[in-house]
């Protein structure tokens, strides 16, 4: 599938969710807002830019701490949404802009901080991702990542992928943590910290907010069921009466330009 294909797909599939992902909880309150806050330690006179901002929710996380925060997205819809959200809570030092990963509309050395949560899984170029990351980034300063990642494996990480892309078509790759710390050497990034953690789900509330159709809802529950276990070490599904819970593995990886 072509660069441009690949786009157009998020852009239809996140223009018809924009609201879902506005209040979607897993986006919203996750774990990994804070600990991004936590990880970054970021300062009053930082300049910030969130790539795939979507509901806005990083974004929202650091303003409060920072000078200036540039949300970016390629979905308009998106871009709506997350600003009704931040004129909501009275967030005045966020600015709302269409921008693509690997393309950046911006200066070279220019923020402090570069965040991308839950997103990179749908680019089509990672490394063109990263190359523009890297340039953007002051010397020195910070690249905060968090995704998805899957096993080190071919099984895993195919079957994982294939998961993914089933619920969601505009879904590209889940990297494992080893090929991420391995592009983003390669992109002038030094990863200095790096974790992951189970992420549990709901299936209906995971399938619902990419309105999944009911016969792929089927075939979904049954590739999670039936893993092999190279992923099934990860989804570790459970079932209570007809409802079913499952884990993906979320990563957290903090880079500095060198």
């Amino acid at each position: 599938m072509s660069k441009e294909q690949i786009e157009a797909k998020v852009k239809a599939q996140f223009g018809r969710s924009a609201a879902d992902y506005g209040t979607s909880v897993v986006h919203a309150k996750g774990a990994s807002l804070q600990r991004l806050v936590e990880l970054t330690n970021p300062q009053p006179n930082w300049d910030v830019l969130d790539i795939a901002t979507g509901g806005g929710h990083t974004a929202f996380v650091f303003a409060p701490t920072v000078n200036h925060v540039i949300a970016s997205d390629i979905t308009p819809e998106m871009l709506d949404v997350a600003a009704k959200l931040a004129t909501e809570r009275n967030l005045t030092n966020i600015s709302f802009e269409i921008a693509y990963a690997d393309d950046l509309p911006y200066p070279d050395a220019r923020f402090d901080l570069v965040t991308c949560r839950v997103a990179a899984h749908h680019f089509p170029d990672i490394v063109g991702f990263l190359n523009e990351t890297a340039r953007v980034l002051k010397p020195g300063a910070t690249f905060a990542l968090v995704d998805n990642s899957v096993p080190d494996s071919e099984i895993g990480s195919t079957y994982i992928n294939a998961v993914e892309t089933l619920r969601d078509p505009s879904h590209n790759r889940c990297l494992s943590v080893e090929e991420w710390e391995q592009e983003c050497f390669a992109s002038g990034l030094l990863v200095t910290h790096k974790e992951t953690s189970p992420m549990a789900l709901d299936f209906d509330e995971w399938t619902a907010r990419m309105r999944v159709s009911a016969e792929n809802r089927i075939r979904l529950k049954a590739m999670i069921l039936q893993a092999p276990r190279e992923a099934a070490a990860v989804l570790t599904p459970q079932m209570q009466g007809d409802r079913m819970t499952f884990h993906l593995e979320r990563m957290i990886m903090i880079a500095h330009k060198q």
